[in-house]
């Protein structure tokens, strides 16, 4: 049995995702953790296998990885629930595993992680579609950093939640948390010692794991893609502009973007709209999964992201929505992200909707003082859905909320992590919250 991993922080963060993970494995086969390195993965699929005397295996130990090679399907026979870290190193088990578990059904026989899509590599042998559910664990989110609740997903997917948040951070905490990320090793660091961090781990990626996934005849050309996308934070993906500008070819630059997917440096958002067959040919977003990592990769610092003229809104939109991505990941409500783009320029910067249509809009600003015409997206967007809107939130670095409207709120920032979930709201006492239920 594996010993738990020291946490660079000095303790171990509950992470949220640990209860969907112990559910998955009451029922499913086969559990999957996949997510970014660095993430935590090992640390949280460590304390789970602990709990449930799982055997535990590494393909980071070059004679398990040659052993389970050597003969797959003895391997996965080794004992009777059994643990495979970073199992994308060999995906030869894939098949052994398909075939044992298709045998002996027995909930929670095998817990892997991985830190690359495992499903989407190239030439792999089968796959475990119906046996096996995906976690997906993020970089820690704010309010596993802070003890908070992270439940502001859940509650506006509510239909008679209402936001009422004060805040005491100021545009300068939000700038730090920005430059932070959330990378357990990036929070335990400060100043020249995180950017190392960020610097390193931005290089063994592309030199360790995107080689693995793809011959890539020329590195430099990833990491000049990776500084146009980090600048292009919050804004249209153009592969074609891309090309253009790097003096590439367009399936090139695709081929770059999938395997930056991959790995887990970026996520892609579509473009919603209520014609869902049109959805899947308009422009995506691409974020960075974390924005500490690319505030790294454009060499900017806090005091650089101070200046008014700084690259803080793009940079700032992409740590919400990433932090949205975290919250949609293990919310009781269910909802899928996407941004909204008008032939005519409107927009919003993150619209989330429900399995049944309904909607939210989210705006973001870096600014203090929201004004009137920030909604002006947010309310085209309510008028197009009716009564399908269930709110508009500008979400900004000022220190109150405002009303700008029926179901129309400006809301500081902090609310992402420090709201109550719609559930804990509606078991709670009538006390001063930082969100409410109307009754």
């Amino acid at each position: 049995m594996a010993q738990i991993p020291q946490s660079p922080i000095g303790r171990i963060m509950p992470r949220h995702a640990r209860k969907r993970i112990t559910d998955a494995l009451a029922d499913t086969r086969v559990v999957l953790v996949n997510g970014a390195r660095q993430a935590g993965k090992t640390t949280l699929v460590t304390q789970v296998a602990r709990d449930r005397s799982m055997a535990w295996h590494t393909f980071d130990s070059p004679d398990t990885l040659a052993g389970a090679r050597r003969d797959p399907v003895e391997f996965v026979r080794l004992a009777p629930t059994m643990v495979i870290d970073e199992v994308q190193r060999c995906p030869d088990v894939l098949l052994p595993i398909k075939e044992l578990v298709d045998f002996e059904f027995v909930p929670g026989r095998f817990l892997l992680t991985g830190s690359a899509r495992v499903l989407g590599m190239r030439n792999l042998p089968d796959t475990l579609v119906g046996r096996m559910e995906t976690v997906t664990l993020w970089p820690l989110s704010q309010g596993e950093i802070d003890g908070a609740p992270d439940g502001f997903v859940d509650a506006v997917l509510h239909r008679d939640a209402e936001i009422f948040h004060s805040s005491e951070l100021t545009r300068a905490d939000y700038v730090e948390r920005v430059v932070r990320g959330g990378f357990p090793e990036a929070v335990a660091r400060a100043g020249r010692r995180r950017r190392a961090f960020h610097e390193s781990y931005l290089a063994d990626l592309i030199n360790r794991d995107v080689l693995q996934l793809s011959e890539i005849r020329h590195g430099h050309e990833m990491r000049r893609l990776l500084n146009l996308v980090a600048a292009r934070s919050g804004q249209l993906l153009q592969p074609a502009s891309l090309a253009s500008l790097l003096r590439i070819s367009r399936p090139t630059v695709d081929h770059y973007l999938g395997l930056m997917e991959e790995v887990y440096l970026t996520a892609q958002t579509p473009s919603w709209s209520r014609n869902t067959t049109n959805r899947t040919v308009r422009a995506t977003k691409a974020t960075f999964v974390d924005s500490g990592l690319a505030a790294a990769i454009l060499g900017l610092n806090e005091t650089a992201l101070a200046r008014p003229d700084s690259q803080l809104g793009g940079l700032l939109e992409g740590f919400v929505a990433m932090e949205i991505a975290r919250q949609l990941s293990w919310a009781d409500a269910r909802a899928d992200m996407y941004h909204y783009r008008t032939k005519d320029g409107v927009e919003v910067d993150i619209v989330l909707e429900t399995p049944d249509f309904q909607v939210v809009g989210i705006e973001v600003k870096a600014t203090s003082t929201p004004r009137a015409e920030h909604f002006a997206g947010l309310r085209h967007l309510q008028a197009r859905t009716g009564e399908d809107f269930l709110g508009g939130y500008l979400l900004h670095t000022g220190a109150r909320t405002v009303s700008f409207g029926p179901r129309l709120r400006a809301v500081p920032l902090s609310a992402l992590w420090e709201t109550p979930s719609g559930a804990a709201l509606r078991r709670s006492s009538p006390r001063p919250a930082t969100a409410r239920l109307r009754q």
